[in-house]
């Protein structure tokens, strides 16, 4: 015949404890009077990830870093077609 399993006790609630403030995640600050600011696309939006250096793929980094661009600049263009359909894309030119 098999023992009987022993059960866990119920946890019980730890006191002492402060409870959680109810501040909100982001801030409770009221920014509905600031209008948002405009984006302005990025000329390579592959230079952060390349900083790091190649992928850790023993063989393959040259095949891995080819498709983690063509992710990186699917991403960026996607981003930029959301920021101009809500009208938040910055059009003006840069002065260089």
């Amino acid at each position: 015949m098999s023992q009987q399993r022993r059960r866990k006790p119920a946890a019980r609630p730890a006191r002492g404890r402060r409870p959680a403030s109810m501040r909100d995640f982001w801030g409770s600050e009221n920014r509905a009077d600031e209008p948002p600011s405009l984006i302005t696309p990025s000329d390579d939006p592959t230079a952060m990830i390349r900083s790091i250096g190649q992928p850790p793929l023993p063989g393959r980094e040259t095949v891995a870093e080819h498709y983690f661009v063509a992710v990186y600049e699917k991403a960026a263009a996607l981003a930029i077609a959301l920021a101009a359909a809500s009208g938040l894309l910055d059009t003006s030119e840069a002065d260089d």
